[in-house]
């Protein structure tokens, strides 16, 4: 017999596409390197999205996604715009790219930036910056995302991406769970404000997602300790996260909104 610990250690299935996003156009931000960005403009293009348009800080990475993707899904599928969701300017840039595709039908907002640093030891310009990025950058994508919509009359969806540490508690992470506190919040009460327009704004909040990045910054016995809490014993996979986000842009989703959706093998 199998035991659950064991279980977890089998590969995990790649979820083929079915379709979900036929004929929309998405925007997704920060989607550039190896996280859940780059991994759900993948699963998009595989649900057969018109076209996905990527932003990101980074214009090596985001070149190097976008031949990728283009490569595999062809040229006229894929758009880049180099974009910082803290200007405005950028912001508005971004979403324009989507106007050749026929504008913008879902946004995907993933840019978030995050440190650890004690409450003790956090300066102002780095608590304003973290929350520029994750929660005034969230808000300004979705504001311009959605006046578009309404303007089309599209019935369009809006998923954010928050974490679980707006519910827990970790030493270290309090600029970062306060504005990922406050995206789930964004969420809740922007989608009161769209939804006479059938507009739905959802939210995904991942718990632990290995990437380059974190490994990167973090200690193999810390992200071992992590993992060991997880009740698979394992991170989460980046496309793991992006299937619960096509489903929430899609129309499997059609009555959801407002809602935080826990990407986890942990309780709140």
């Amino acid at each position: 017999m199998t035991t659950p610990t064991e279980s977890a250690q089998l590969p995990i299935p790649y979820v083929k596409g079915h379709a979900l996003l036929e004929g929309r156009t998405v925007v997704i931000t920060a989607a550039a390197g190896a996280g859940i960005g780059a991994a759900t403009a993948r699963r998009c293009l595989e649900e057969d999205a018109r076209a996905v348009v990527i932003g990101d800080i980074h214009q090596r990475r985001l070149d190097d996604l976008t031949v990728t993707l283009r490569k595999e899904f062809g040229d006229d599928r894929v758009s880049s715009v180099l974009s910082d969701v803290t200007n405005e300017e950028q912001v508005t840039a971004l979403l324009d790219a989507a106007e050749p595709f026929g504008g913008v039908d879902v946004l995907i907002n993933n840019a978030a930036l995050g440190a650890t640093i004690s409450i003790l030891d956090i300066t102002d310009e780095q608590w304003s910056r973290i929350l520029d990025v994750t929660l005034n950058g969230t808000f300004r994508c979705l504001r311009n995302a959605a006046r578009r919509m309404v303007a089309r009359g599209t019935k369009g969806a809006i998923v954010n991406n928050a974490s679980i540490l707006g519910w827990r508690a970790l030493a270290g992470q309090a600029a970062y769970a306060a504005s990922k506190a406050g995206v789930m919040a964004l969420t809740r009460d922007a989608a009161m404000d769209v939804a006479k327009y059938g507009i739905r704004v959802n939210c995904v909040a991942p718990s632990l997602v290995l990437n380059p990045f974190l490994a990167k910054v973090t200690s193999e016995e810390l992200l071992a300790e992590w993992e060991k809490a997880e009740a698979f014993g394992r991170s989460a996979e980046a496309w793991e996260v992006a299937n619960v986000m096509v489903f929430l842009a899609s129309d499997y989703a059609s009555y959801m909104t407002g809602e935080v959706v826990s990407v986890s093998c942990q309780h709140p």
